[in-house]
């Protein structure tokens, strides 16, 4: 392949690792100067992985000793993986971590070896379900505390209090109480807290997947993408803005992981686009923008829709093809402003001769694109499980890696991808068991009810202003957490008041999922946003805020589908879907164009609400409003014109003088 010495992908600098281990807590992992140690703690991550691709095709043991396996070799893991403090040793285990991992080993071994008589009891607990319960929340807080960070632990920790407390509150939210041991009984022998759904479908969908994002990563898949997207976008204005969110995209929506994404693809696309003359401020703004725009885009989603799939009960593909067009949306969003920006700024793209070919990229690395394919065809019309699908395109890309020398993977690489997909599920894994602390005193207090209760009544009869406060809600119930446990906590206590309106239950479970996620661009707790600051060099306030321009498609696209469920092609025929594409482009187009106030030249104040205006005039399905709208686009494009005209015959005057 054609070598590029000014744009080969740079390896991850010393201060760019910083930046990902200040801002994503999963990366601060133990590298052990003890071969043996090293050797120990790999051969678990490996058990693991081979465990799960095991159970995918020949079954998994009951459902509470599967999930406590998974919960344990994830807390094993954790405080194998993860020392307690910043400071602490990284490359040392201390002998407290090998005992809390016993520790968590022996929550499943009891469940195993007494799990008739866990099944017999029904619910009325003996001392030892309570003490390894006991253990289980603590070790369970302990490890969420370690990988995530102080925010979910800390939120945990409130709601096991609120139920135990509840009674002494007054208002809405009091409940009856619920004792210790109702509430360790309840998030131990059950599948309902620590073993609830959340779990379930990390031990099965999630981990595989983030298996299969290992696997591709370890064939070149990574590079495959920048350098396609360079390819297709580097030359054109604002080339490598545009690569960024491509890029960007594409692996956010396998790798599910917000600031992961924004260092991993950041290191490379932010220096080019400085480097063509975007600001620094901007240049993260695009990258942070993009990266958590990819949580939403098919066909993965960052695993979220598994989830979605197993809460709602409907099929996968149904939501994904439901998640489809918004998320196009929000990207295209981001585009225009990019585009605009350029234009508005004079940037130019990069010169051809620095950039791959199409064809070149293609012919080298365009196999890898086989088991995306298949595992479209296999999530969309095999018919067959997900679990199994995922496992059969984790062995596909291990057979498609092998046609070509540049992709193949060795033994090494293989053992490799199964360390690493263990290691990459721990945060999830994790998260999603915190979680279920959250969600299972929800459960048994009925807080989420309440809460949508308390939703419902702020917004009164009012459809707009319940969004509204919902919108509200669910960015701070996002704030400085992973995906997948922002989804969860905020279907669990948000969803509700929509769905009490009368609102599909799936469209109602997106709208909290795009804002849940939109937590990591929204300051002051915008962890994707300052992750790209820090590789920038820009200030992060200012970053973040960018960062909700460029994704103000995202903040508006969810109302646009409440308001027309055709949006997510639900029940449309072949003509309201195109029509409603053809209006919802218009009205982001529109969108990006008034908040970057540039069209054929700068915008005042005055023209930019007005087609900030003219583009909500698409969100409701009305004939009335979309002609308004059109009549809108037309008058500031004839502004437009004209102010330009004006301009270059100034500029030719002063050319002639």
């Amino acid at each position: 392949m054609e070598k590029r010495s000014t744009l080969d992908e740079p390896q991850m600098t010393k201060e760019q690792q910083e930046v990902l281990e200040k801002y994503d807590a999963e990366s601060r992992f133990r590298t052990f100067s003890n071969k043996t140690v090293a050797i120990i703690v790999s051969l678990i991550a490996i058990g693991l992985s081979l465990y799960h691709m095991y159970t995918s095709y020949f079954g998994t043991p009951a459902t509470l000793q599967h999930r406590s396996l998974h919960v344990a070799a994830i807390l094993a893991l954790i405080f194998l993986l993860y020392p307690p403090f910043k400071k602490a040793s990284r490359t040392k285990l201390p002998w407290y971590d090998v005992i809390f991992a016993l520790m968590a080993v022996s929550t499943s071994v009891y469940i195993f070896v007494d799990y008739l008589g866990i099944v017999n009891r029904g619910g009325l607990p003996n001392h030892f379900d309570l003490f390894f319960g006991a253990m289980l929340v603590l070790l369970v807080l302990e490890a969420s505390r370690r990988v995530t960070g102080w925010g979910l632990p800390t939120m945990a920790v409130i709601f096991f209090l609120y139920g135990l407390y509840g009674r002494e509150l007054s208002g809405i939210f009091r409940h009856r109480g619920y004792t210790w041991d109702e509430l360790v009984n309840f998030m131990y022998v059950t599948t309902e807290g620590v073993y609830g759904t959340a779990i379930g479908v990390s031990a099965t969908y999630i981990f595989l997947f983030i298996l299969f994002g290992a696997f591709l990563s370890k064939s070149g898949m990574g590079q495959f993408f920048n350098d396609m997207a360079l390819a297709i976008a580097g030359q054109t204005r604002g080339g490598p803005a545009k690569v960024s969110v491509i890029a960007s995209g594409f692996l956010g929506s396998i790798n599910g992981a917000a600031v992961a994404n924004v260092v991993t693809t950041g290191s490379f696309t932010i220096p080019l686009m400085k480097k063509i003359g975007y600001s620094r401020n901007f240049a993260g703004a695009v990258e942070a923008a993009a990266s958590v725009g990819g949580q939403i885009l098919p066909p993965i989603m960052g695993a979220a829709a598994f989830i979605m799939a197993e809460t709602l009960g409907i099929p996968y593909s149904q939501i994904a093809l439901a998640a489809l067009l918004p998320a196009l949306l929000f990207y295209l969003g981001i585009i225009v402003q990019i585009h605009l920006r350029a234009t508005k700024e004079g940037l130019k793209g990069i010169s051809r001769e620095n950039l791959p070919k199409v064809m070149e990229v293609l012919k080298e690395r365009g196999h890898l694109l086989i088991p995306l394919v298949f595992l479209m065809y296999m999530l969309f019309f095999s018919g067959r499980t997900i679990i199994f699908s995922a496992l059969l395109t984790i062995i596909i890309t291990v057979v498609v890696a092998m046609l070509r020398k540049t992709t193949r993977m060795s033994m090494r690489d293989i053992i490799d991808a199964l360390v690493q997909g263990a290691r990459t599920s721990v945060g999830v894994a994790i998260a999603c068991a915190c979680v279920g602390i959250v969600v299972g005193v929800a459960t048994m207090t009925g807080f989420g009810l309440k809460l949508a209760n308390g939703i419902v009544t702020l917004g009164g009869e009012s459809l707009f202003l319940t969004l509204v406060f919902t919108m509200i809600a669910c960015i701070v119930l996002g704030m400085g957490l992973p995906s997948i446990p922002t989804y969860i906590i905020t279907a669990t206590m948000a969803a509700p008041a929509l769905i009490t309106l009368g609102i599909e239950p799936l469209v109602a479970h997106l709208f909290v999922f795009y804002f849940g996620l939109f937590a990591n661009i929204t300051p002051p707790v915008a962890l994707a946003a300052f992750a790209a600051a820090g590789i920038s060099g820009g200030d992060q306030m200012k970053t973040g805020f960018l960062s909700m321009k460029l994704a103000i498609a995202g903040f508006i696209v969810p109302y646009m589908f409440v308001y027309n469920n055709s949006l997510l092609l639900i029940d449309t025929t072949f003509m309201e879907g195109v029509l409603v594409v053809i209006t919802a482009v218009t009205g982001v187009i529109m969108l990006g164009t008034a908040a970057e106030g540039y069209l054929l030249a700068s915008m005042n104040w005055v023209l930019r609400l007005l087609l900030f205006g003219g583009s909500l005039l698409f969100m409701n399905p009305s004939l009335t409003q979309d002609i308004a709208g059109f009549v809108i686009i037309v008058v500031v494009v004839l502004i437009q014109w004209n102010k330009g005209k004006k301009m270059r015959a100034i500029q030719s005057s002063s050319i002639e003088m």
